[in-house]
């Protein structure tokens, strides 16, 4: 299956939050293929990552490892310098930046749990930094083919919102796809050829998820091997035409 749809040269890839969990899983199935030409593996410490190392150890010239911290424009501004040094396009970006109970986010049961500084956390690393990553990106994106996905989450669909809590995690996601659905719309005008896709991974074996495994049956708690697989598939079958759209993993549209 191609990469991308209409896609014919192989392809300039970038992968955000590369280093660990669905982005090193991606990293490594898409410097398997033929048809991909680089990668570049941008998180906060793709330089000193011993995995990224092994792939760059591999694969040479193919891997561009970039550190970014994501919550810092001035560093994604760098990231987009640094991409048009090599190349004048990108032919895909998947963006799998978002935590939930990390670095100051919490995963909040109540409004009585609520706190602004929870709140900003969460949001600049689920929503603000994605569509920041875009922007600094656009230029790069203006030509042939090429696909913006990033990781969203289904809790963050409001038709789907029947527990409640997650406060921020779900509004920090619904946020997400709409900032996603606007810029899809943006980027048509200006590359008919360009795709913008929100993706739901399903839950994955990740620092993420971690402390809440233990409520998941077996079946349905992916290896990051086989969500990257996945979102590769759903990524292939999504071209222009579907551009602005929420996908599950499994290949069901999800509602906002």
């Amino acid at each position: 299956m191609p990469l991308l749809p209409h896609l014919t040269d192989p392809a300039q890839v970038l992968i955000a939050g590369a280093s660990q969990g669905i982005g090193l899983a991606l990293c490594r199935l898409l410097l398997e293929r033929g048809d991909v030409a680089r990668v570049w593996a941008v998180s906060r410490q793709a330089s000193r990552s011993a995995a990224l190392q092994v792939l760059a150890d591999r694969y040479g010239p193919r891997v561009i490892r970039l550190d970014c911290d994501a919550r810092d424009e001035s560093a994604l501004a760098a990231v987009a310098a640094a991409v048009t040094e090599h190349s004048a396009h990108l032919n895909l970006v998947v963006c799998t930046l978002g935590i939930l109970h990390q670095q100051g986010a919490r995963a909040e049961k109540s409004l009585a749990q609520l706190d602004l500084a929870g709140l900003q956390a969460t949001f600049n690393s689920n929503a603000f930094a994605p569509i920041l990553l875009l922007k600094h990106l656009l230029p790069l994106l203006r030509k042939h083919p090429a696909t913006f996905a990033a990781l969203s989450a289904r809790v963050g669909s409001i038709d789907d919102n029947h527990l409640g809590g997650w406060y921020s995690y779900r509004a920090s996601k619904a946020a997400l796809n709409q900032l996603l659905r606007s810029a899809s719309i943006e980027l048509k005008r200006l590359n008919p050829q360009a795709t913008v896709l929100s993706l739901h991974p399903g839950t994955t074996d990740t620092a993420l998820s971690a402390p809440f495994q233990s409520n998941v049956p077996a079946e349905q708690l992916f290896t990051p091997a086989y969500t990257a697989q996945r979102l590769l598939e759903r990524i292939a079958e999504h071209g222009p035409e579907d551009s602005g759209s929420f996908w599950a993993w499994d290949g069901q549209r999800i509602e906002w």
